[in-house]
């Protein structure tokens, strides 16, 4: 499913200028600064909206150490906003007219100037450097000196059943000083960070399906267990391979050659280089080359118990597993984060855009919006823009919690996936049949129900909802110019008069029970160290799956980087052959599945448990013809990779 970043978003406030504001406004990206004083202006975002009055405990220790970040707006915010839209849109006389990173940096990176000028200010107020990149100078020191550089008490609050750091007013930072700073982070003590968005097991604890399975969908019924929407229906599926993802979403000849893929999560699985290679000679995928798996990691890990380490690896497994299996000539390399905090997945993904190690980004991990603020937001964007000017296109899962609401009792749609500067990806149900034949696809949304105890019925059929594709309205990113025309009003309209962000852009498989097979060593019950493969699913699943198909896309466009590709896919919408307009009932009929765990979750020794899976039910969102907030335009179709080649082909 996804990792769910647990978060510590790092950001990046936008820029001082009017017109950068107007622009970046345009595009859903907030406004970092507004004018506090005629000798300050406010760093927006920066005081957390749970540090209330009626939360306050108090000020904190003038003697408390504080880490924080100040990251740089660059010379030119407006403008890498603009030409990051420019390059984007196949309208554009701009389009595909790409930077190198080295341009990049020169056009719109801080200068030496305003790095000095911040560093400055910094040391005057007491605080020091840690750490400088191009993208933020990293800083400590104590509370008093915080409270004289920022302008604004720190405090403590309660949230939750804990304590908390906050600025007690929003941080404000000298106008001399304004323009080259984008944001800080780190004022808040609070934690920000992510999680991979599937449950996906750790290896230090044996994971495996029970049987009976379905090899394609439907290949094998379930006779013995009670019919569900008047017949019966087929077991779930053993796990799709390769062959019959690439069959479903159009690949054809393309393999990706030539292209490359970079992923993020955190930390690294010790055993993905044996695994991947297993998996792929076990399951008919092309066997890896050498060097075409590659792993970009940092110094030293941190927070392991915090982020539950472990856990990452099998994301990393399952992403890089699916990549290769759509995309088998493709380049991967996988970055690693220090941790599962904000400001360390942002390191990640700032690796890739200054290295360029990449076009096409695979990123399974995100959280809720409610936790996002507007100087996170920042920070992201602007390393998505700087990524969109090179030509480096960012896929993010959309989430696996439906509209969110059983999950955190509030109805919200996820971060980073809520970004207009990336593609969010939404999930299906996937029908692949005999012969490798596309069938069907549903909105993913789960209802299970167990087997009665008698074995001849469903209890409370069809029972509650378990899980499903993130998706729905933003609150707090402004709709999007490509998205204009093509999403519903009724949609863009449901949180705002003027029109919001509305999630995913486009699909495909997520549904854990028309999952894909993964294979991973794990620790079996005796403490061996062995290969095992198992079915996993959720839009962590989705996500690096488009961005293989992107990869073939961009093997058929000629080797041309697609970039940011929202606008081109928008763009593609209602043209005959490029989606599959999923729905939640594509048969007319209810749809579901039969299920047999472990109870114990790796053999029969603890009995099975038997459900039923129906499929097609996404709490309050729904499939429906047309741009939904399921699936977003739909899932890759034949027409889909192919239409790039014609694409390219206009374009020169």
């Amino acid at each position: 499913m996804r990792s769910n970043r647990a978060k510590v978003r790092a950001s990046v406030s936008m820029a001082a200028t009017l017109p950068m504001i107007a622009g970046a406004l345009a595009l859903g990206i907030p406004a970092a600064h507004a004018a506090d004083s005629p000798a300050r202006d406010a760093l927006k975002g920066t005081k957390p909206a749970w540090a209330t009055a009626k939360a306050d405990k108090g000020a904190t220790s003038d003697s408390a150490q504080v880490k924080a970040r100040v990251y740089l707006a660059g010379r030119n915010a407006s403008g890498l906003a603009a030409y990051a839209k420019a390059v984007s849109d196949p309208s554009s006389p701009s389009y595909g007219k790409y930077l190198s990173a080295k341009q990049a940096q020169a056009r719109y990176g801080a200068t030496a100037a305003q790095v000095k000028a911040v560093k400055s200010w910094l040391a005057a107020s007491g605080l020091k450097a840690t750490d400088v990149t191009q993208h933020y100078i990293a800083v400590s020191g104590d509370v008093s000196a915080v409270e004289q550089a920022f302008g604004t008490q720190l405090h403590n609050y309660a949230k939750g059943s804990k304590t908390y750091r906050a600025p007690e007013k929003t941080a404000s930072v000298p106008a001399a000083v304004s323009s080259a700073i984008l944001t800080v982070t780190g004022l808040d003590s609070a934690p920000h960070k992510a999680s991979h968005d599937d449950t996906l097991p750790p290896p230090d604890a044996v994971f495996k399906n029970a049987g009976p399975f379905s090899s394609y969908y439907g290949s094998k019924t379930a006779t013995s267990l009670p019919s569900a929407y008047g017949s019966k229906i087929p077991y779930a599926i053993k796990g799709y391979t390769g062959k019959q993802l690439r069959a479903a979403y159009g690949a054809g000849k393309y393999t990706g050659k030539k292209v490359r893929v970079a992923i993020t999560d955190a930390y690294a699985s010790p055993t993905i280089a044996f695994d991947a290679g297993t998996y792929a000679k076990r399951n008919g995928d092309a066997a890896w080359k050498t060097s075409q798996l590659h792993q970009v990691l940092p110094n030293a890990y941190t927070k392991t118990d915090e982020c539950s380490a472990a856990g990452w690896y099998g994301e990393e497994t399952l992403d890089v597993e699916a990549v290769h299996a759509v995309a088998p000539d493709a380049d991967v390399t996988y970055v690693g984060a220090a941790s599962c905090y904000d400001d360390d997945l942002l390191d990640s993904l700032s690796k890739v855009v200054d290295n360029h190690l990449a076009d096409i980004v695979s990123n399974s991990w995100g959280d809720v919006e409610a936790n996002q603020t507007p100087d996170l937001a920042a920070a992201y964007d602007q390393v998505f823009q700087l990524g969109a000017v090179q030509g480096i296109g960012f896929y993010f899962s959309s989430g696996d919690n439906g509209d969110e609401v059983a999950h955190t009792g509030t109805k919200q749609v996820d971060t980073p996936a809520n970004s207009a500067w990336v593609t969010a990806v939404g999930g299906t149900s996937l029908a692949v049949g005999k012969g490798d034949k596309y069938q069907w696809e549903t909105g993913w949304g789960t209802e299970k129900a167990t087997l009665s105890a008698d074995g001849k019925s469903w209890t409370s059929f069809p029972g509650a909802f378990t899980s499903g594709a993130g998706g729905g309205t933003s609150k707090t990113v402004a709709e999007p110019f490509y998205q204009k025309g093509v999403v519903p009003n009724s949609l863009a309209t449901a949180n705002s008069a003027t029109g919001n962000r509305v999630v995913p852009d486009i699909s495909a498989i997520a549904d854990p029970n028309t999952g894909f097979l993964v294979g991973q060593t794990q620790t079996s019950g005796d403490g061996s160290q062995q290969y095992s493969e198992y079915r996993i699913g959720g839009t962590s699943l989705a996500a690096p799956t488009i961005a293989a198909v992107q990869a073939l896309a961009q093997e058929a466009a000629g080797g041309k980087a697609l970039g940011f590709a929202n606008p081109s896919i928008y763009s593609k919408f209602g043209k005959k052959g490029v989606f599959h307009d999923v729905t939640d009932n594509p048969t007319g009929k209810g749809l579901a599945v039969a299920r047999i765990d472990f109870a114990n979750g790796f053999d029969a020794t603890a009995g099975l448990l038997t459900s039923v899976r129906s499929l097609g039910k996404d709490s309050s969102l729904s499939a429906v013809k047309g741009y939904d907030d399921v699936t977003g335009v739909g899932s890759p179709a034949d027409g889909y990779v192919s239409s790039y080649k014609a694409q390219a082909h206009r374009k020169h």
